[in-house]
């Protein structure tokens, strides 16, 4: 019999049964003890794809503006630039340079629904890629977003 409980695991022999029904079933016993040891640990623990949409969802209410990029993408290079025009510092997570980006793009996909880059986030809400940053730029919307004064003296 098996007892869980308190984080502990423990294996009782049958009633009667001295040696736990010989080394076979005492190792199927230890075999059982072990699974269900390892099943209380991890009901623990959230799947590795919860912890990568905590991970986006700490890192865009972390930062005022967050881009999620690969290194190498023309796109995300303009997305980037915009900012920069801006002269705000994006806090950027380059997807490539990453081992769990893949990881990250899947859960980034999953919460916007899209897998491309660049995915960019303002205050906490999605804006959306290279077309979407460069259009709010243009519009005004992204100065209006960020509280900058736009405005041009004419003299």
């Amino acid at each position: 019999m098996m007892v869980v409980g308190g984080g502990r695991v423990r294996v009782r022999a049958r009633r009667g049964d001295n040696n736990g029904g010989g080394w076979r079933r005492g190792l199927g016993m230890a075999t059982v003890a072990l699974l269900a040891a390892a099943a209380a640990v991890l009901v623990g623990f959230p799947s590795e794809a919860a912890t990568k949409v905590s991970f986006v969802k700490n890192t865009i209410k972390s930062h005022d503006i967050v881009i999620f990029s690969k290194s190498y993408c023309p796109y995300c290079r303009r997305a980037k630039g915009v900012f920069k025009e801006l002269k705000k510092e994006a806090y950027v997570v380059e997807l490539d340079q990453r081992e769990d980006g893949s990881d990250i793009q899947d859960a980034l996909s999953e919460m916007v629904g899209r897998r491309t880059v660049p995915q960019v986030f303002i205050l906490g809400e999605h804006l959306g890629g290279s077309d979407d940053t460069v259009g709010a730029y243009e519009s005004g919307k992204l100065a209006e977003l960020l509280n900058i004064d736009n405005s041009k003296d004419d003299l």
